[in-house]
């Protein structure tokens, strides 16, 4: 029987003549999902920083960062199926890692490239009808959101300060909830205080990841950033895409009473 040929989320073709039972995920957030697809035996790798859901994913090999992967305990585990992420993973190793085994690449920057990753995903896996209600109930959850209607600037690191482009996953969930971005520049570039009271945010979001931020942190921004409704967020509820996005409507509900 001929190896089945699918296109990732970067147009890559990945070739694979059976179900994938040994998979490798590069990605927490995947990860996550992988484990409301498929038994958990057949998710054999993981990284240091998937950490859903607990214990089951404590019992994977740890293979590294998403950014510093162990290559040689990747390949000892043997997989058939390596997931990762054109945003989270290096280039070069997973060139590497492609050599000998298949990789299949997501590339996820908004709402609906989410539902596409787990729908192909679904696909690959042999477990469609679980995918599509996973991702049907995403769909019906935001529909049913209001909107805040107000501008806002989503902060996700401090020294220096880094900020949530127009073109990040953040971005799109903060349309989606009716934030309107007031940083209209790609990816996560650093920002002072001044260029942050320039963009007179309404709302300024301090993100738990990946910078930690916390209570006192509230609290020495609100002294010189006066104008601005500081708040603390989960920063899963805003960038973890795949089952968890599940969570995060009746998040927004509860922090922005939409």
């Amino acid at each position: 029987m001929p190896d089945k040929k699918y296109l990732d989320q970067m147009h890559r073709e990945v070739f694979l003549r059976d179900t994938p039972r040994r998979l490798v995920s590069l990605v927490p957030s995947i990860t996550a999902y992988l484990y409301d697809l498929v038994p958990s035996s057949h998710i054999v790798g993981t990284t240091f920083f998937c950490i859903h859901p607990e214990p089951l994913v404590k019992d994977s090999t740890r293979i590294g960062g998403t950014k510093k992967l162990k290559l040689d305990t990747i390949a000892a585990l043997s997989p058939d199926l390596i997931i990762g992420s054109k945003e989270e993973n290096v280039e070069e190793q997973v060139a590497a890692l492609a050599t000998e085994f298949p990789v299949w690449m997501s590339d996820v920057k908004n709402l609906e490239e989410s539902l596409a990753m787990m729908r192909a995903l679904g696909e690959i896996l042999k477990e469609e009808s679980k995918a599509e209600a996973i991702c049907h109930n995403i769909e019906r959850s935001f529909s049913a959101l209001g909107s805040v209607n107000r501008t806002a600037l989503y902060l996700i690191w401090r020294k220096p300060f880094m900020g949530a482009g127009n073109d990040t996953f953040i971005h799109d969930i903060m349309q989606h909830i009716g934030l309107d971005n007031v940083l209209q520049a790609p990816r996560y570039p650093e920002l002072s205080i001044e260029e942050i009271k320039d963009l007179k945010p309404e709302y300024i979001l301090l993100s738990s990841e990946p910078y930690p931020f916390r209570e006192k942190h509230l609290e020495e921004m609100r002294a010189v950033l006066p104008e601005s409704k500081l708040m603390l967020v989960d920063g899963e509820m805003f960038s973890w895409y795949g089952s968890r996005m599940q969570l995060a409507p009746n998040y927004f509900m509860e922090v922005f009473g939409i």
